[in-house]
């Protein structure tokens, strides 16, 4: 008697793949926002990224050699790591309603994206520079403060504000006017789309149920690509395996990659408080 095996659910795993790919690439918020370093094809598990600092033009007298300018490059280690999950789709389940190739894809890659962005989020707590406090309702004053910090360091180029939905409610709250978006087109994808709040003061700001809260506040951010980083030696993976004793197949999804911040002047920490 013929019985569903690995040869007759090939199809299925081709979906289960595709979409899990789909799901993992499109859901994270954060690696859009941050200075991504493809490190594949580079041996070893941890890249230097170097960091050289800012030197000063001074005035010249008229046929005279300037000095000589000693240049220090310091470096920022990161360190990949693997982060992954295993689910097992029954036999039976495979034969039921409903699709499962979507769903076991979804749910898998919601579990990469949302590791990365948290991961990438838990740095904001590592900024020196923080504005607010725990029982302070976060308003778009804050949001100018921190561009106003950024900005007198000398950061140039486009900022990005990433909040807990809940912080973001109490700024929308009081706010008189509503958000536009006039630069819709600089969403990158679905996922930025749907987390895009508006823009204030130049600064796109995002809302993310990543951001965790603890007790009734949570640690938000203001910062440029260039304060965050993250490094990727494998992007999302999906390896497939039959366990005919458990009557199932074996969906193990995995990506290898580190996070680390780069530059401390380029970000600022938002410390507000996040509740209804």
């Amino acid at each position: 008697m013929a019985g569903t095996t690995s040869t007759t659910l090939d199809d299925l795993f081709v979906k289960i793949v595709a979409q899990a790919r789909f799901t993992a690439e499109e859901q994270s918020l954060m690696m859009g926002l941050v200075t991504q370093y493809n490190i594949a094809g580079q041996a070893g598990k941890t890249v230097q990224i170097p960091k050289y600092p800012a030197i000063t033009a001074a005035a010249l007298d008229e046929g005279t050699a300037p000095s000589d300018t000693d240049v220090s490059t310091s470096s920022v280690p990161v360190t990949v790591s693997e982060v992954g999950n295993t689910v097992l789709l029954t036999d039976l389940a495979a034969m039921g309603a409903g699709n499962p190739a979507d769903e076991l894809g979804t749910v898998l890659g919601n579990a990469i994206a949302t590791k990365i962005d948290k991961d990438l989020i838990g740095l904001f707590d590592g900024f020196s520079s923080s504005i607010g406090g725990a029982t302070t309702e976060f308003t778009v004053a804050h949001i100018f403060q921190a561009v106003a910090t950024l900005r007198n360091r000398g950061v140039t180029g486009s900022l990005a504000c990433v909040v807990n939905p809940l912080a973001a409610y109490n700024m929308k709250a009081n706010l008189t006017n509503t958000f536009a978006n006039p630069n819709g087109g600089d969403v990158q994808n679905a996922a930025m789309r749907n987390g895009y709040v508006g823009s204030v003061a130049g600064v796109d700001v995002y809302e993310s149920s990543n951001v965790g809260i603890a007790g009734d506040a949570s640690k938000g951010g203001v910062f440029a690509p260039e304060a965050l980083a993250i490094a990727i030696k494998s992007e999302f993976n999906l390896e497939t395996q039959r366990n005919a004793t458990r009557r199932g197949t074996e969906l193990v999804a995995t990506a290898i990659y580190g996070v680390e911040k780069l530059d401390d002047d380029y970000g600022v920490e938002l410390h507000v408080e996040s509740s209804l």
